[in-house]
């Protein structure tokens, strides 16, 4: 753990001392060379835990999202440059060592065994969030959109810590490894019925905040289309994904659904929320909006699958968080480019771009083929395992998810369509030429999705 953690500290000297002309490649190389070294920790393996410390240790759950964190910082690195290009020495200093500072309290979060450690590094995410989306987001709204963040996490994070002080007292430990030998902790028969719902619900909450479950997920939408996109990046692929991850830690200390009824709660509102963001993304005028609510889509079948608690479901989970997290991402790079040209994230403004980027063209393509779960794609085989799972939890569970799939299809070819096709909009004459750094970007999403077709069973959580 300490050869990827000590590199990542290091990347922090590295932006505030290399000489201004080769401070991007430096911590880009540095960064990539993180991202490759990390790549050991997908190895599957049949043991509980690898590189067990006393604080931290990787597993099936969490090695996946381990490399995707650290895959992600040299993209977010890569797709930054530009918006930065006129900004004063400083600042642009300044936010590479607000972006680099998120990623050791990442790891951290996805690697410790321990649940206080856990919630120290889950809250302190936050702050370099808050500090990105205020200081480089693009329009006036990033201070309600700051203050939506903020609120809604430090809201659903004050019962959590209460709940694991709580637990702490009843078990005497907090490590997560005995915590899932000794399941006591939260049965009835240590308390009562009504305080082990309050401690199920609290231990929940700020996870369904972060996931976003549907209803708590109003600070979403905001936070990313006020962020800069390094700051959406950063949201869409790795925190939403540290709920998921959350759900599932914590999800194995409580009781399964037919004895815990707090569940059927969150699968039907997990589920409703799928089909309601889809029927919203398909009535969208702005383009950030659209990839932010087809997020929370996502994250409901997520959530609704870490909620029943099968081997099936978990490496539904698993594997539809990796896969949306590349996807996402990459949507997101590929809204920021059209932004950065057309300064308009509104779709009529930004219409019928293909003439001229047509190399562009391609990568929207194959992004919005992914985002809608074509086959081989492992988006595909994390819907069906998924679908699979709540069917045969319970049958009418399919028309909510046959639906959403279908809506799914619909928004997403709607986006693809509104911006590749028709004709473009009179205000645009001529357009930037597509960079190298943008089509190595694109690759560097989408070629582990490519080559995960090939090994799902390197993403597949728990059930390997």
């Amino acid at each position: 753990m300490l050869k990827i953690i000590l590199p990542t500290m290091m990347l922090l000297p590295t932006a505030l001392l290399s000489p201004l002309k080769f401070m991007w490649t430096n911590i880009t190389t540095h960064s990539l060379l993180i991202a490759t070294l990390s790549l050991q920790w997908l190895a599957p393996s049949y043991h509980p835990y690898k590189n067990l410390t006393q604080w931290t240790g990787t597993d099936q759950t969490s090695s996946a999202l381990l490399v995707l964190s650290c895959w992600l910082l040299p993209l977010m690195i890569l797709a930054s440059q530009n918006h930065l290009h006129h900004e004063p020495p400083t600042r642009k200093r300044i936010f590479a060592t607000t972006l680099i500072t998120v990623q050791p309290f990442i790891i951290l979060a996805f690697s410790t065994t321990e649940l206080m450690m856990f919630y120290i590094s889950f809250e302190a995410t936050l702050i370099p969030t808050l500090i990105l989306i205020t200081r480089w987001g693009n329009q006036p709204e990033r201070l309600s959109a700051g203050i939506y963040l903020l609120f809604y996490t430090l809201i659903s994070s004050l019962p959590l810590l209460v709940a694991i002080l709580f637990l702490q007292s009843q078990a005497g430990t907090l490590h997560l490894p005995t915590l899932k030998l000794t399941p006591y902790s939260l049965s009835p028969t240590l308390v009562n019925h009504w305080s082990t719902l309050f401690l199920n619900t609290a231990l929940l909450m700020a996870f369904m905040v972060k996931a976003p479950l549907y209803g708590l997920h109003l600070w979403l939408p905001k936070a990313h289309v006020e962020a800069p996109i390094a700051g959406s990046m950063l949201l869409a692929a790795l925190l939403l994904k540290l709920g998921g991850y959350g759900i599932m830690r914590i999800t194995y200390l409580t009781s399964p659904p037919p004895n815990n009824l707090l569940h059927y709660s969150f699968i039907t509102l997990a589920l409703w929320g799928a089909l309601m963001t889809s029927s919203i993304c398909l009535r969208q005028v702005d383009l950030k909006s659209l990839i932010a609510y087809s997020s929370v889509s996502h994250m409901g079948l997520v959530v609704a699958a870490c909620m029943i608690q099968t081997h099936w479901s978990f490496s539904g989970a698993m594997i539809l968080m990796i896969s949306h997290g590349l996807t996402s991402s990459m949507l997101f790079c590929l809204a920021n480019t059209n932004y950065e040209r057309t300064h308009s994230r509104t779709l009529l403004l930004a219409q019928g771009l293909q003439p001229f980027l047509p190399l562009m063209a391609i990568w929207w393509l194959l992004a919005n083929l992914t985002n809608m779960a074509l086959p081989p794609t492992t988006n595909l085989m994390a819907e069906l395992s998924i679908m699979v799972a709540l069917f045969n939890w319970s049958s009418p569970t399919i028309l909510l998810t046959g639906t959403a799939t279908l809506l799914t299809a619909s928004y997403t070819l709607f986006m693809l369509t509104t911006t590749q096709r028709g004709a473009p909009s009179p205000y645009i004459t001529t357009l930037q030429n597509s960079t190298t750094r943008e089509h190595l970007l694109m690759t560097l999403h989408l070629l582990p999705m490519l080559l995960l077709i090939l090994k799902p069973e390197l993403i597949s959580g728990p059930l390997s």
